[in-house]
C-alpha cells in the first residue's frame, strides 16, 4: 500500500508545480496569450505555405499554369468588402505556387476548425491548455458545439469585426486599410476585455452571449466570479449570506403568460373584428396596387401609341417618293432623335446606311448623338454587318455611293461622336468586336478614331480593330460607384484581343486595364500609365514607350522585340518567358522584376537598375550593358556570351551556370596579348566583381577573364 502512496503524492506534487509556474500570471494574462497563440497558429500556418509559394513562383523558370480557380474566388471576395484593387485578368503562376495558393487557403481552415473542435469537445484549445485556460457552461459542463458557434463565430469575431467595418465604411477614410485594422484591433480587445463601462466587465462580451465562463482550469468553477482578481474573501461570504436570505425569503408565485391562442377564444367577437379588419385592408390594398398597376400600363402603351403615330409620320416624310423639302426632312431626322423610343433608334441607325444626301447624314449623326449610347447597340449591329460584308467582298463592285465602306465610315464617325461627347458616363458599353480602326486607304472611306483626353472607363473593346486611333491623354480606369481610386469597383476597360496598331496612347492612364493578346505594335505609349496593367501574350513589337509606367504590369509570354524603352519603369513587373530582343531600354528600371527565360539578344541595355532582378535563364547574348547595375540579380544559367559588361556592378550577383564566353568585362587594348600573368587594363569603366562567386559559371573563362576577375576580387578556384 506504500507504493501506490507514494506515486499519487508525486503526481500531486508535479502537478501543484506545475500550477504555480502557470499561476505566476493572473487569469486574463493567460486568456491573451491563449487567444494570441491562436491566432498565431491559424495566421502562419496560411503564411508558410502562402510565401513559400510566391517565392517560387519568382524564381521558378519554369511553364505557368492558370490560377486555381479556388483561390481566384477567395481573393476577389476578400477584395470586394475590403475594396482592394484586384485585376479581373487570368494570372499564370508557376505549379508549385498555384499548389502552395491552395493549400495556405485549406491549411487555416482545417486548424481553425480543429481548435474549435477541440473547445467543442473538451473546453480547451492547444492553446488554452498550455495556460491552463479553460470554457465552460453555467454548470461546468464543456461548452458543446452549439455554445462554441455563438461564442467564436458571432460573439468573438463577427460582432466587433462587423461594427469596426460599418464605421469604416461609413467614415471618411474608407479605404484606408491601416484605419480599420486599428478599429478591429480596438473592438476585439474591447469585447474580450468585456468593456470598461459594463458592470460584469470582468466576463467577456462572447462568453455573456453564448452563455459561457472563461476559467481556470487548476481551480474550482464559481459562476459569477469570475475573471476578478480584486474580489476579496469578505466579499464572498457577503454575497452568499445574500444568496442564503434570498433563498429564505418568501416570494409570490409568478403569473403564469397566457398565450395568444387562448387569449383570442377567450375574446370571440374581438378576434373576429381584427380579422375583418385585417381582411378588408388586404383587399383594398390588392385593388389599389392593381389600379396603379393597370393605369401604369395603359399609360404605357398610350406612349408607345404615340410614339408609333408619330414615328409612322415622321418615316412618311422621310420616304424617298414623298415630296417633302429637303429642310422638312432634317426636321423629321432631329425629331426622331428627341422621341426617346428604341423604334425610332433603330431607324436612324438603319437611314445611316440608306441616306446619300450628306446634309442629312449628317443630320442623323446630330440625332444619333442626341440619343447617346443607348444608340450604341444597334450602331455595333450594322457595324458589324458591314464589316462582315466587306470582308466576303459583295460591295467591292457596287457603286461608290452604295458602297459598305462608305456606309462603315458613317457608321464609324456616329460612334465617334457620341464616345466624344458623352465621355465619362461610358460605363459597361459593349464595343466587342467593332471595327472603329481605318477601313481603307481613298479619301472616301478614310477614318481616324480620334479621342483625346476623353474619359474612357469601362467599356468594353475586346477583339477590337482600333488601328491608328488617337486616345492621347485619355483614361481608360475610373473611380467607380464609390467615387474613389484604387478600389475594387474601379471603371476598367477590358482590350483584350483588340488590334491598336500605330495607335496613339500617349500619355494615356492605362493603369490595370486588361490587354492580354493585344496588338499595340508600333504604338505610341510614350509617358503612359500601365501600372499593374495586365499585357499577357501582348505584341509590342516596335512600339514607343519611353518613360512609361509599367511597375507591377504583368507581361508574361508578351513580345516587345525592338521597343524603345528608355527610362520605362518596370519595377517589379512580370516578364516571365517576355522576347526583347533588339529593344533600346537605356535608363530603365527592371529592378526586383521577374525577367526568368527572357531574350535580349541585340538589346541596348546601357545604364539599365536590374538591382535585385530575377534573370535566370535569360538570353543577354550581345547585349550592351555597359554602365547597368547587376547588383543582387540572380543570373543563373543566363547566356552572356559576347555582351558588354563594362562598368558593370555585379556585386552579390548568382551567376551560377552563366555563359560569359566572349563576354566583355573591361576596355580591350589594341593589341591584346594572351598572357595570363599580365595584368588587364582596369578603371572606372570596368566591370565590378569584388566577391562574385565564378566557380560555377558555364564553359571555361579565358584566361584574360579569370585574370581580370581575379584582380578585382573576385572568387574562382584557380585565383591564386
Amino acid at each position: 500500500m506504500a507504493t501506490p502512496a507514494t506515486r499519487r503524492t508525486g503526481n500531486r506534487s508535479s502537478h501543484r508545480i506545475e500550477q504555480n509556474s502557470i499561476g505566476i500570471f493572473p487569469l486574463k494574462t493567460r486568456r491573451f496569450l491563449a487567444w494570441t497563440a491562436e491566432i498565431t497558429i491559424v495566421v502562419v500556418s496560411g503564411l508558410i505555405p502562402f510565401g513559400i509559394g510566391t517565392y517560387i513562383n519568382t524564381k521558378s523558370d519554369m511553364n505557368r499554369v492558370p490560377l486555381n480557380p479556388l483561390v481566384t474566388i477567395a481573393r476577389r471576395e476578400v477584395a470586394r468588402p475590403l475594396a482592394l484593387p484586384v485585376s479581373l485578368g487570368v494570372t499564370n503562376v508557376a505549379w508549385g505556387t498555384n499548389v502552395l495558393w491552395t493549400l495556405s487557403l485549406i491549411a487555416p481552415l482545417v486548424v481553425s476548425g480543429w481548435q474549435l473542435y477541440l473547445l467543442a469537445k473538451t473546453g480547451s484549445t492547444t492553446p488554452k491548455r498550455w495556460f491552463a485556460v479553460k470554457v465552460v457552461k453555467q454548470d461546468g459542463d464543456i461548452p458543446g458545439f452549439q455554445a462554441v458557434f455563438v461564442r467564436e463565430c458571432i460573439g468573438k469575431w463577427c460582432l466587433p469585426v462587423s461594427v469596426a467595418y460599418l464605421l469604416w465604411r461609413n467614415s471618411l477614410l474608407f479605404p484606408n486599410l491601416g484605419v480599420f485594422t486599428i478599429l478591429v484591433s480596438v473592438m476585439i480587445l474591447g469585447e474580450s476585455s468585456g468593456f470598461p463601462w459594463r458592470k460584469q466587465r470582468q466576463r467577456a462580451l462572447h462568453d455573456n452571449i453564448a452563455g459561457t465562463y472563461t476559467i481556470d482550469a487548476h481551480q474550482s468553477f464559481t459562476p459569477g466570479l469570475l475573471d476578478d482578481d480584486t474580489t476579496t474573501k469578505s466579499q464572498l461570504l457577503e454575497e452568499d449570506e445574500e444568496a442564503a436570505i434570498e433563498s429564505i425569503v418568501i416570494t409570490p408565485e409568478p403569473r403564469k403568460k397566457i398565450s395568444l391562442w387562448r387569449r383570442m377564444r377567450q375574446n370571440p367577437s374581438l378576434t373576429l373584428f381584427l380579422v375583418s379588419l385585417i381582411s378588408i385592408s388586404a383587399v383594398l390594398t390588392t385593388l389599389i396596387l392593381t389600379q396603379v398597376y393597370i393605369q401604369a400600363q395603359k399609360n404605357r402603351r398610350a406612349h408607345l401609341n404615340v410614339n408609333a403615330r408619330q414615328l409612322d409620320i415622321l418615316r412618311e416624310k422621310l420616304n424617298p417618293e414623298s415630296n417633302t423639302s429637303l429642310r422638312e426632312r432634317q426636321q423629321a431626322i432631329l425629331a426622331l432623335g428627341s422621341l426617346n423610343d428604341e423604334q425610332a433608334t433603330k431607324y436612324l441607325v438603319n437611314l445611316l446606311v440608306e441616306e446619300n444626301e450628306p446634309i442629312l447624314l449628317n443630320n442623323i449623326k446630330r440625332s444619333l448623338e442626341l440619343i447617346g449610347p443607348k444608340a450604341i447597340p444597334h450602331l455595333l449591329r450594322q457595324n458589324r454587318s458591314l464589316v462582315k460584308e466587306l470582308d466576303s467582298g459583295n460591295g467591292n463592285n457596287l457603286s461608290n455611293q452604295e458602297s459598305p465602306k462608305v456606309s462603315l465610315h458613317d457608321n464609324q464617325q456616329a460612334i465617334n461622336r457620341i464616345l466624344a461627347v458623352y465621355n465619362g458616363q461610358t460605363n459597361g458599353i459593349d464595343l466587342n468586336r467593332v471595327n472603329l480602326g481605318q477601313s481603307g486607304s481613298g479619301q472616301t472611306s478614310f477614318f481616324n478614331l480620334v479621342l483625346d483626353r476623353a474619359d474612357l472607363w469601362g467599356i468594353n473593346f475586346k477583339y477590337a480593330n482600333l488601328s491608328q486611333a488617337s486616345f492621347r491623354g485619355s483614361r481608360f480606369r475610373g473611380p467607380g460607384e464609390d467615387r474613389r481610386w484604387n478600389t475594387f469597383d474601379d471603371w476598367i476597360a477590358n482590350f483584350s484581343e483588340a488590334e491598336l496598331t500605330k495607335a496613339d496612347l500617349s500619355n494615356a492612364n492605362l493603369s490595370r486595364v486588361l490587354m492580354n493578346r493585344t496588338d499595340l505594335s508600333r504604338a505610341n505609349l510614350q509617358g503612359a500609365n500601365l501600372s499593374s496593367a495586365r499585357l499577357v501574350e501582348a505584341n509590342l513589337s516596335s512600339a514607343r514607350l519611353p518613360g512609361a509606367d509599367l511597375r507591377r504590369a504583368v507581361l508574361e509570354n508578351a513580345s516587345l522585340t525592338g521597343a524603345d524603352l528608355g527610362d520605362a519603369k518596370l519595377n517589379d513587373a512580370d516578364l516571365f518567358s517576355a522576347r526583347l530582343g533588339r529593344v533600346i531600354a537605356t535608363g530603365a528600371n527592371f529592378s526586383f522584376a521577374n525577367l526568368t527565360k527572357t531574350d535580349w539578344q541585340g538589346a541596348d541595355l546601357s545604364s539599365t537598375d536590374f538591382q535585385g532582378a530575377n534573370l535566370s535563364n535569360a538570353n543577354l547574348s550581345a547585349t550592351r550593358l555597359t554602365g547597368a547595375r547587376l547588383r543582387n540579380v540572380n543570373l543563373q544559367n543566363a547566356n552572356l556570351r559576347n555582351a558588354n559588361l563594362q562598368n558593370v556592378d555585379l556585386r552579390g550577383a548568382n551567376v551560377a551556370g552563366a555563359d560569359f564566353q566572349g563576354a566583355i568585362l573591361y576596355p580591350q587594348r589594341q593589341n591584346p596579348s594572351d598572357d595570363f600573368v599580365q595584368t588587364p587594363v582596369t578603371g572606372s569603366e570596368s566591370a565590378v566583381v569584388k566577391g562574385v562567386d565564378f566557380s560555377q559559371v558555364k564553359n571555361s573563362l579565358s584566361s584574360r577573364q579569370l585574370a581580370y576577375i581575379c584582380t578585382q576580387g573576385g572568387l574562382h578556384p584557380r585565383c591564386p
